[in-house]
């Protein structure tokens, strides 16, 4: 007799079919039906030294196999270690399956040791949250897979009360039918045209609606054909290669690169704005175009609630089928003719020099330069993120993984960690602050356990860098900003890796060198001056 699946079986089988063949976190007593159910379906469940840091792992392998992530937390505590990292799915647009343990409904009403209402917590910055039953089990591991990716994805929670996840599930038959890609019709879509076809300086701003619509090619043809520049989010990095002629790389963060972005931007004459979400953007970019005056045309996968710009037509629509429906037909020609694109692309490599003998832009120069094209680099917050998102050069999409609208420290290293275990045989390289490296250093076990080998390249300059200049800058007196200069070279060897001390650009090439050819996780600490950001981002 077939012994009937439980539920926690019905939900590990549904992520297995979207793809999903890891999963992150800390078990506890609560939740061992579900790494057991995980491991039976075929997903690896890999224990982490802290839930946050296995959220980022879990977004690491997404980035790389497009299959949400999966986040596995126990009652209370484990829960709340995953907060951060709950918010920062939800707001960078990461589908992340979230699993929670927790106690039986008639048991929490007398049993209040380690009781939280995880739902009432996670409800904010979840897009949807759940409380399984047996007889729903299959129901809701569908709905939550759906939920996760449709529009802008994001976090799904589902607790699992204990005698839920042991109990026999009730499977459910019909998947929900794949969203068909929607174009526009009608009256503005030949507005749209018109306006396409008459545009002397175009710009196109895109953003991550670009990937999570597979629309990278589309756009790529579009804006090669129509000769139309393209600035990019952070997070969009590579939808159009970035040794194009037409790229201007990505923006949002550095105050430097928007002296020369915006003014073109400003000098438009139509602005198309393709999946760009502007919850990556610093202040600066608030309406930073004015549609009484400026054609704009915005194609996005969820109505703007932000307010931080409109538009003059808005289209709620698939970003590839409308870029091919508004641009079908027409003729390349000659785009901005006073050559401010050509101006602008000058000013932006002038102003990130990559020749200086030694400081944060020559790592980043060094590094890109050694480093095969198709490494994946990850980049935690801080001052070296703002310059090394504006000099790395990213050929493909998903090359640079960060947080980039939460802007959370201590991301680099998991994302790292997540994208290697998913392409074993890719470059991965994850860039740091040493303040941050710090807060997440004991996964270096985990990356050794599992026998990984990305690099790692630490910015020492003992200082919260990006704040201690922000300090300065509004002529404060220097506190809470610095701490002690470690060996992060050493500590790396002392979990089992390899550890590098680099001070020159000589140096660095040789420890990046040895990186490559290392069976295991390579730190590389590279000493820097703690004001070397002043001017440079």
């Amino acid at each position: 007799m077939t012994t009937p699946p439980r539920a926690a079986d019905l939900l590990a089988q549904r992520f297995y079919d979207a793809g999903c063949r890891h999963a992150f976190g800390m078990p506890g007593g609560e939740v061992l039906t579900l790494v057991d159910a995980l491991e039976k379906a075929g997903i690896a469940f890999t224990l982490c030294k802290h839930e946050n840091a296995a959220g980022f792992m879990a977004e690491g392998v997404h980035h790389v196999t497009g299959a949400p992530g999966i986040l596995v937390a126990t009652i209370g505590p484990g829960v709340m270690n995953g907060v951060n990292v709950i918010a920062n799915a939800e707001q960078d647009r990461v589908p992340l399956i979230v699993l929670t343990g927790c106690v039986d409904d008639h048991e929490a009403e007398t049993y209040t040791h380690q009781v939280i209402d995880h739902r009432a917590v996670l409800d904010p910055i979840t897009k949807r949250s759940f409380r399984l039953s047996a007889k729903g089990a299959g129901v809701v591991a569908d709905k939550a897979v759906a939920i996760a990716t449709e529009g802008r994805p994001g976090p799904v929670l589902i607790d699992v009360p204990l005698s839920v996840a042991d109990a026999p599930g009730q499977a459910y038959g019909p998947r929900r039918a794949a969203i068909s890609p929607v174009a526009p019709a009608g009256v503005d879509l030949d507005m749209a045209r018109d306006w396409l076809a008459e545009a002397k300086r175009p710009v196109i701003i895109a953003g991550l609606d670009v990937l999570t619509e597979n629309s990278a090619e589309t756009l790529t043809e579009v804006a090669t054909r129509l000769n139309i520049p393209v600035i990019t989010s952070y997070k969009a990095k590579g939808v159009l290669p970035e040794d194009h002629p037409l790229s201007l790389g990505g923006a949002g963060l550095s105050p430097l690169a928007d002296t020369h972005l915006l003014p073109l931007v400003r000098a438009a004459d139509l602005i198309l704005c393709v999946g760009y979400d502007p919850i990556e953007m610093r202040p600066g970019w608030r309406d930073v175009w004015n549609p009484e005056t400026q054609r704009v045309i915005d194609i996005h996968a969820a109505p703007n609630h932000h307010y931080m710009h409109h538009a003059t037509l808005s289209f709620l629509a698939h970003t590839g089928a409308t870029l091919t429906a508004i641009s079908e037909g027409l003729t390349p020609r000659k785009t901005w003719a006073d050559g401010m694109l050509e101006t602008t692309k000058a000013a932006l490599a002038d102003a990130f020099p990559e020749d200086e003998d030694w400081g944060p832009g020559a790592i980043i120069a060094e590094a890109r330069d050694v480093l095969p094209p198709e490494t994946i680099a990850t980049v935690d917050s801080g001052a070296h993120r703002i310059l090394l998102s504006q000099m790395w050069r990213c050929p493909t999409p998903r090359t640079l993984l960060q947080s980039s609208a939460l802007c959370t420290m201590g991301c680099a290293l998991p994302l790292a960690m997540g994208a290697k275990l998913a392409a074993p045989d890719v470059p991965v390289v994850g860039f740091t602050g040493d303040a941050g490296f710090m807060m997440v250093a004991g996964e270096m076990s985990t990356a050794v356990e599992l026998g990984l080998a990305p690099i790692f390249i630490v910015f020492v300059d003992a200082s919260l860098g990006l704040i201690e200049l922000k300090q300065r800058q509004r002529q404060m007196t220097n506190a809470g900003v610095d701490f002690a200069q470690h060996d992060f070279a050493a500590l790396g060897e002392a979990f089992g890796g390899h550890g590098h001390t680099v001070t020159t650009r000589a140096e660095l090439r040789t420890a990046l060198e040895a990186g490559l050819r290392a069976d295991r996780v390579t730190v590389i600490a590279a000493i820097i001056d703690r004001k070397a950001y002043d001017g440079r981002i």
